[in-house]
């Protein structure tokens, strides 16, 4: 009976380091790009939710000027597009697998668009490394929205009245009071994020982006090898993952401490 591993394998594979390498660097950049997507949307998305624009709420009043106590204009006068775009967005693409997403954004939105098909560092297409970086892009704003919002929303409301009597706007108390002491908290959440991303991000092979599964399945195709370049994949990834996590954990030990008193 052969072996489950055979350390010979390891040999006949590392010719093809180079293909590992870039694959590193691949899902490095990929998971960079989500987040960094993920982080922009989410935070337009946490705010859309949060809005309070309800353009039909003068329809809760009748013509004598009373409040109507129920029915569909009611309603409707409570209605916020923007919330309701936002909360169906966010809803959608939590409950629906990100591989499916992914081949959505790939062969139906950017199959209807013509990328330029150069090359980044000489071995990435951009034309399937950008729709990759867009589909886990909204995938990651869908979830990091709820994590911006929660951070929002956890700042005591005391400090938005206070900067109401001293005369700001709506923005600058957003700007200058809310997001920084917000973003302090959910920091930790989103380089988990990060994480998380580096990991999910192995899905994009199935597009053609070469990342580090991309290398596992060439170096399979080549040698007829799959255990040995999968514990190399995960190797990789731990390495990724492992330290980063312990990362995240130090500097989030290092904050909690500024807020004891």
């Amino acid at each position: 009976m052969d072996s489950f591993i055979k350390l010979s394998n390891f040999g006949k594979i590392a010719p093809y380091a180079q293909l590992f390498r870039q694959g590193l660097l691949v899902t490095v950049l990929l998971s960079m790009f989500t987040v960094a997507i993920g982080f922009v949307l989410a935070l337009i998305l946490a705010l859309m939710r949060m809005s309070n624009i309800r353009p039909f709420r003068a329809l809760a009043v009748d013509r004598n000027g009373h409040l109507r106590e129920g029915g569909p204009l009611v309603w409707l006068s409570k209605f916020n597009p923007l919330s309701f775009i936002a909360t169906a967005y966010v809803e959608i693409l939590r409950s629906t697998p990100v591989l499916v997403q992914i081949f959505i954004i790939y062969y139906g939105v950017f199959g209807m668009i013509d990328l330029p098909s150069f090359q980044m560092f000489g071995f990435i297409k951009f034309n399937r490394f950008f729709p990759g970086v867009v589909a886990l892009g909204m995938n990651s704003g869908a979830y990091l929205c709820e994590i911006i919002r929660a951070g929002i929303q956890s700042i005591d409301q005391g400090q938005t009245e206070a900067a109401r009597s001293l005369g700001l706007s709506q923005t600058m108390n957003l700007r200058y009071i809310i997001l920084p002491q917000a973003l302090k908290n959910i920091l930790p959440a989103i380089a988990n994020e990060f994480v998380v991303i580096i990991k999910e991000s192995a899905i994009t092979y199935t597009i053609g982006v070469q990342d580090i599964m991309s290398a596992v399945n060439a170096v399979k195709g080549a040698t007829f090898i799959i255990i040995e370049p999968l514990l190399v994949a995960t190797a990789i990834y731990f390495c990724l993952c492992f330290p980063t996590s312990k990362l995240i954990a130090y500097f989030e030990r290092r904050m909690s401490h500024g807020d004891k008193r």
